[in-house]
This record gives structure tokens, sequence and C-alpha cells, in this order.
């Protein structure tokens, strides 16, 4: 995609680096977070990609959290973007149900081709750079992270070695805008969808029931996919479930 970077900040952090910098497009800058190993000159190393919640943003404890320990611990590059109406693409916070809003305006399924776009020239870019390899990649993100996440994992098929995704199903809840709903898209997406996924679920999820979660996992095409479940509501994440998605995506990206 011949994606043009505009070094923005970087510094040191453990045994890794993170760098902050925006990748321009015609609709606007992606503005784009990435955490490096520190390594010699050699092969590229692995890239993971961490999708957001919502009302979140690249900055959030849980992906500094997740982008350091992949860099530091497992020795792979990672990256994490402002979703659409968050982060550095707002000036003012905005609330859940005023963001739903302005993606149902600009059109859901529009959002979720341009935010695969965003992606897709984040990763052009750091690949472009020698940074990462862009062709061994990894997925988190559930939630917000899941709805932009599965159409990007579908995308760009083999290239993805592994995904974490959940708490998000092909139902939703009526606290959530029904402009924000397309089961048949997602659908879709999810049977194009052939590496390894971990799929994780909130049993008592308000905002996604249960019955479209496992709709939307039944559809994945791949056949190693996991059903990883825990007791709460869409809020709550135990503890050990972040280990859980480290290993998967770690097991999967290592040099066998």
């Amino acid at each position: 995609m011949g994606a043009t970077i505009e070094w923005r900040a970087r510094q040191p952090v453990d045994r890794a680096e993170e760098r902050e910098f925006h990748v321009k497009r015609p609709s606007g800058p992606v503005p784009v977070l990435a955490w490096l190993p520190a390594q010699a000159a050699g092969t590229p190393p692995p890239l993971v990609l961490l999708g957001h919640g919502g009302s979140s943003d690249k900055r959030s404890e849980r992906i500094v959290r997740l982008g350091r320990w992949f860099a530091a611990e497992a020795g792979f590059a990672a990256l994490a973007i402002d979703g659409p109406f968050h982060g550095e693409r707002i000036t003012t916070a905005m609330t859940a149900e005023a963001y739903w809003a302005e993606i149902a305006r600009e059109g859901a399924e529009a959002v979720l081709d341009r935010m695969v776009d965003d992606w897709w020239e984040a990763i052009d870019a750091l690949g472009t750079e020698g940074l990462a390899d862009d062709r061994r990649l990894g997925y988190v993100g559930l939630s917000m992270g899941s709805r932009f996440g599965l159409p990007l994992v579908a995308a760009l098929g083999d290239r993805f070695r592994a995904a974490v995704l959940g708490k998000f199903g092909l139902q939703q809840g009526p606290a959530l805008n029904p402009a924000m709903n397309l089961p048949e898209r997602l659908a879709a997406d999810a049977s194009r969808i052939t590496c390894p996924v971990l799929f994780h679920v909130q049993l008592d999820d308000e905002l996604f029931p249960l019955d479209g979660q496992r709709q939307l996992f039944d559809r994945l095409a791949t056949d190693r996919k996991e059903w990883l479940a825990y007791p709460g509501p869409h809020s709550v994440t135990d503890p050990g479930a972040e280990a859980r998605w480290r290993d998967f995506i770690r097991n999967a990206l290592v040099d066998k």
C-alpha cells in the first residue's frame, strides 16, 4: 500500500522500545502506537495487533501492558491504533452513545471497511520499515476490538497465524445502538477466518447474548478454535485470562 509514516515520539521501556507515529491516509491520519523488541539487525519479528475496547484507546492500561509484554518477553513487535471516534481521532472524549451515533451516521459497514484499511496501512508501514514481519501476524481484541478485528483477520487471510477474539457476537442487547448490528456481514467475515482462534466469552454478558456469541464461534471456518468461558458480565475479565491470550498468540507465532 505504500503508507507514509510521520514519526512522533519514541522511548525505551524495559527491554523494548515504544514508538508513536501517524500513518497518513486520505481519510485522515491513523494514530499508531508500537512496541518493538530490543534486537540485533536480522529477521523482522512477528507482529501482534492489539484492538482496544469501546470508550478506550490505544494507550489503555491493558493495551500498553500487552504491547510491552509481547515486545519484552516474547520478542515480537506489537501495534495498536485508535478506533473510530476514539483517542487521537477526536479532540474531546465521547460517550458510547455519541460515538455509536457517529458510526451509525457514517454507516457501520463503511466504518468497518475503513478500519480494515487503517489497520492494513499501519501494518504495511512497519513492514516497509523492516521493523516487523507483516506476513506473520497475531491479533488480540475483544468487544469493540472484535467488532473491528474480525473483518481484518478475514481480509488478511493466511497472514494471520492466530487471533484472540470474543465478548462479541451476532446478536446484541438492547443497550446498544441497533444500527451497529451487522450479523450478516460479520457472519460472512467469520466464515473466511481459517487461523487458530481463542474465543473469550463472559457467561453473563449483558451486551452480547451468549447465543449470539456461540453463533459467531460456530461460523469461524477454522477447525482450530477454543471456547474460553468465564462467569461474570461484559466488563469483567478474569486476571488469568490475559495470560491465556498471550500464550495462545506466542505459541502460534514462535518459529517451529
